[in-house]
């Protein structure tokens, strides 16, 4: 008998709105024990949003800072980079400049989801595409979320099976 998605997800899914504040979803990420919300509007997936989605707003991709280091003429310089977006201001600014806005101006829009009945194998080649990098799968029926699954819900449901069958 395959596992399916319906085995392996949790149906009990936190979410959040569209229209929720910013500051309010980093509130909830901080206290929740995943990292990342399936942001629904009347039942329906509209997006998620991950703690790398919320993270990447306070630290700006373009402020590396690269300082060649050797004795003039450089000819033979190694050049050291200094990541500069992490200094308390601009982690200040960012929040006060972000904290109000909705959480849909950073939520992923374009969501990889499945079905109940999607197998195993199915769920494993989306868990390990390296490109998408994608951690958790929102299952729907019939356009309503129904259920999510984590990449955790998949490494057990694995090993459980394994010591089945030894």
């Amino acid at each position: 008998m395959a596992i399916t998605a319906r085995d392996l997800m949790t149906t009990e899914v936190e979410t959040v709105a569209p229209d929720d504040e910013i500051s309010e979803v980093l509130t909830r990420l901080a206290r929740a024990e995943f990292n990342g919300f399936p942001v629904a509007e009347d039942g329906k997936l509209v997006g998620i949003v991950t703690q790398h989605d919320l993270v990447h707003i306070f630290q700006p991709s373009d402020r590396t800072l690269w300082i060649p280091i050797g004795l003039p003429p450089f000819l033979e310089s190694i050049e050291y980079g200094f990541d500069l977006s992490w200094d308390g201001l601009d982690t200040s600014l960012g929040l006060v400049k972000n904290a109000r806005k909705p959480i849909s101006e950073i939520m992923t829009e374009n969501v990889v989801t499945v079905t109940p009945d999607d197998e195993l194998d199915h769920i494993l080649d989306l868990l390990a595409d390296a490109e998408s990098d994608i951690n958790r799968l929102p299952v729907l029926e019939n356009d309503v979320l129904v259920g999510i699954i984590a990449r955790q819900d998949v490494i057990r449901a694995i090993r459980d099976q394994r010591r089945a069958t030894n």
